[in-house]
């Protein structure tokens, strides 16, 4: 995509964030902007770099690293690499190694090894946890009812830090629909705040190109956009 789309794009998400937050009573500078770069070439998120983008989200494990290493003139700038797609046990590594935040971890297996692996080095990683919010069989995410007992034990991991939840609902018509999940996903964090009060649990990773408004709605605190800036996928 040409450097000029990109920017006109980036721009363009973020008063977007900005119109939400203010129709609905928010501080615009309370919603991060995650922008999604699976897919998508280096040269492309270096455009959304230059103008000012730092946080990027990526799926797919390999096709990250790849990136990180064309990027790496920009790891001293603030770069902030996002995990966010599904993480099997055998790349849990490099994910601890590489990443500063995973917004995936479904299960206490995936969490105790990202702790392990966690270079001591590094600040903390962190972490959000996957919810299937709308019990989807063909979605990862821990069930709404497995929250709090997956909160409790990733919290005691050392190397870890535990911000939030994450959580990708089923495609719904018309905001009011779209915010049933949201708000679901809200609920949870903040029954999470009351049962564990010595966390940082300040992240809501939740709203996406087509639904990113009902989100900020919700409380979301992190958008995951990727369409909007990158264009659809080819």
């Amino acid at each position: 995509m040409r450097k000029g789309t990109v920017v006109e794009n980036l721009n363009a998400v973020r008063a977007r964030i900005v119109a939400c937050c203010r129709a609905c009573g928010r501080d615009p500078a309370t919603v991060a902007l995650l922008a999604v770069s699976k897919t998508r070439p280096a040269e492309d998120l270096r455009a959304a770099y230059e103008a000012g983008q730092r946080d990027f989200g990526e799926n797919y494990l390999q096709e990250a690293l790849d990136k990180q290493g064309e990027l790496a003139d920009l790891a001293d700038g603030g770069l902030c690499w996002h995990f966010i797609g599904p993480l099997q046990s055998n790349k849990t590594r490099a994910a601890a190694e590489a990443f500063h935040w995973v917004h995936s971890v479904d299960r206490l297996k995936i969490a105790q090894r990202l702790s392990v692996q966690r270079p001591t080095q590094m600040p903390p990683l962190n972490i959000c946890l996957q919810v299937n919010i709308d019990g989807e069989a063909s979605k990862s995410g821990a069930a709404p009812e497995e929250v709090a007992g997956l909160a409790a034990a990733v919290a005691q991991l050392p190397n870890l830090k535990l911000r939030g939840l994450m959580a990708i609902p089923a495609a719904r018509e018309g905001a009011a629909e779209q915010r049933k999940p949201f708000a679901r996903l809200a609920e949870l964090l903040q029954q999470l705040q009351v049962q564990l009060p010595d966390q940082p649990l300040d992240t809501l990773s939740m709203g996406m190109s087509g639904d990113m408004e009902a989100a900020i709605e919700c409380g979301a605190t992190m958008v995951r956009i990727g369409t909007d800036i990158f264009g659809a996928r080819q």
